[in-house]
């Protein structure tokens, strides 16, 4: 697949269906979240695969989490939650794991690992693998924090679904005049 035509055509899939990623896949997906733009060399994230039963027991976590918040969820809402990772055959959670650096902030190393997260997402689109990038409360619940082994220094950028998608749809066009202004100086 030609470099441009990933770019202007990758679109999100929220149906994933098995077969999952191969081990060669998730190789390439992984390879390219390390070419993420990263200032410093830092390489701050950190990536947690999520497969089979693993996604059960991540489900019952998002659920512990979730009635740590309220209590008194209701049954359905309960199995919802239980049954998200389940959306797809593999999840990886992209972590922000941000370094003490007197030069890079905060702020650039969770944005590297966004785009470590958006190289997966292209790098699962080019080798025929449909992806969601979620996150969602349970990306910011610290029961689920803590049950996935994060520090205090440690953001969950995002939960990414692959699997075999259902449909592609159509990827939009959008009109490029509405986003961008050429600046002319002071």
């Amino acid at each position: 697949m030609e470099a441009l035509e990933l770019l202007h055509n990758r679109v999100s899939c929220p149906v994933l269906n098995e077969p999952g990623p191969t081990e060669e896949q998730l190789k390439n997906i992984y390879q390219a979240a390390l070419r993420a733009p990263d200032h410093g060399a830092l390489r701050p994230w950190r990536f947690l695969s999520v497969q089979g039963e693993a996604r059960v027991q991540l489900g019952e976590l998002f659920l512990r989490g979730a009635l740590a918040n309220d209590a008194e969820l209701p049954d359905a809402k309960q199995d919802k939650i239980r049954a998200m990772p389940l959306r797809a055959p593999c999840m990886l959670v992209v972590i922000a794991a941000v370094k003490d650096s007197p030069k890079i902030p905060v702020l650039e190393q969770e944005v590297s690992a966004g785009c470590a997260a958006q190289n997966m997402i292209l790098a699962a689109y080019a080798q025929g693998l449909g992806a969601m990038w979620r996150t969602g409360d349970m990306a910011y619940n610290s029961v689920v924090r803590e049950g996935l082994g994060l520090t205090e220094q440690e953001t969950i950028i995002g939960y990414i679904y692959l699997g075999t998608p259902k449909k592609l749809r159509k990827a939009p066009v959008h009109d490029q005049q509405e986003y961008v202004v050429e600046w002319t100086g002071v």
